[in-house]
Order: structure tokens, then C-alpha cells, then sequence
């Protein structure tokens, strides 16, 4: 099985949510989506952001931007002023996500899902 990095088929924004940082996953075709919505979970991304995340992740969906919506709790030491991550805003977490990799589905090429 061929594996992808969300990278190679979208974007990403994030930032904070007091405690929690908030990401947001764009894909940039149809396809694209239809891929990222049925293969990045909740439980996919709390096991990519272990190291970070000891809180619930939750998604919300929005298709008409061709996009996941991912708040990861309790991933910033407190918040803003309150954490001594280097990170405390989370701005780096979207980034992160684009490293995680998904199964190709067979048939669809990288161009399909990125052009």
C-alpha cells in the first residue's frame, strides 16, 4: 500500500484555543476532501499528536471549504501567557498534521487530489 503525506494533498492554519489548539486541515480538491474526511479521525490525529495532545481531540467538518476543523485540548501547557512550551499558541500544529501519513487509495494518483 502506497502511503501519503497530508502535505501532498493539502493545507493547513492553526492557532489557539486557550488551553487547546485549533487546526484546520484544507484540501485542495474534491477528491482531496472525500480522501481526508474518511481517513484523518479523531483517534488518527490524537495518536499523531501524542506527545502534545493530553486532551480530547474533536472535528468538525466543513465541506464547502473542503476542510477538517481539529481543536486538540489541553496540547499548550495553559495557554498563551501561561505555558512555557516554545510553541504556546500552537501555531506550529497545523504544520505537524501535514506530516501524517494516509493510504493512497488505489486508482487515484497524487495529481487527482492536488491540482
Amino acid at each position: 500500500m502506497t502511503m501519503i503525506k497530508l502535505g501532498q494533498i493539502a493545507h493547513s492554519r492553526s492557532g489557539d484555543k486557550g488551553d487547546g489548539s485549533n487546526v484546520g486541515l484544507i484540501a485542495y480538491t474534491d477528491a482531496g476532501y472525500n480522501l481526508i474526511q474518511k481517513t484523518v479521525t479523531t483517534e488518527r490525529v490524537k495518536r499523531h499528536f501524542n506527545q502534545i495532545c493530553f486532551g480530547e481531540v474533536e472535528r468538525f467538518e466543513v465541506p464547502n471549504l473542503r476542510a477538517l476543523n481539529f481543536l486538540l485540548h489541553d496540547s499548550l501547557g495553559g495557554g498563551g501567557s501561561e505555558s512555557v512550551k516554545t510553541d504556546a499558541q500552537g501555531k506550529t500544529h497545523g504544520q505537524a498534521l501535514l506530516f501524517m501519513e494516509i493510504p493512497m487509495p488505489a486508482g487515484l494518483s497524487v495529481a487527482e487530489l492536488n491540482s
